[in-house]
């Protein structure tokens, strides 16, 4: 499972670097400024989790005990970056207004992964 873990967040670390490059450079004069700092957020949250996923590797190595909070959370996080991150990829890059209300959904999947680990550290 940590392997698994592991290339995902690889994989998530490396599209975030090049959707990054992409915003950067080949969105900047497309898009209006307020849509350019919404691609720079999906960016963000989608490396913030692929981070953890890699942090959520380690974890299952060390706290083998609590590998099914930590796994939830994990998957948890990759639903949150599809929903989050990815809604607001296509609300920009199509202006479909309606994307914007699947947003919260990847939220909400953020915080749950996030207590999830909680659980599973205060459960050690």
């Amino acid at each position: 499972m940590s392997k698994t873990f592991f290339m995902i967040g690889t994989i998530l670390a490396g599209l975030g670097v090049a959707t990054g490059a992409f915003g950067a450079h080949g969105l900047k004069r497309i898009v209006a400024p307020e849509m350019l700092e919404t691609w720079e957020k999906a960016v963000r949250y989608q490396m913030y989790h692929a981070l953890a996923l890699l942090i959520l590797a380690w974890a299952l190595t060390n706290w083998p005990t609590q590998a099914r909070l930590f796994a939830l959370g994990g998957w948890l996080f990759l639903a949150g970056v599809i929903l989050f991150s990815g809604s607001l990829y296509i609300l920009v890059l199509s202006g479909i207004k309606w994307l914007g209300a699947i947003t919260p959904l990847g939220g909400v999947a953020f915080v749950a992964g996030w207590l999830c680990w909680l659980l599973a550290v205060s459960r050690r």
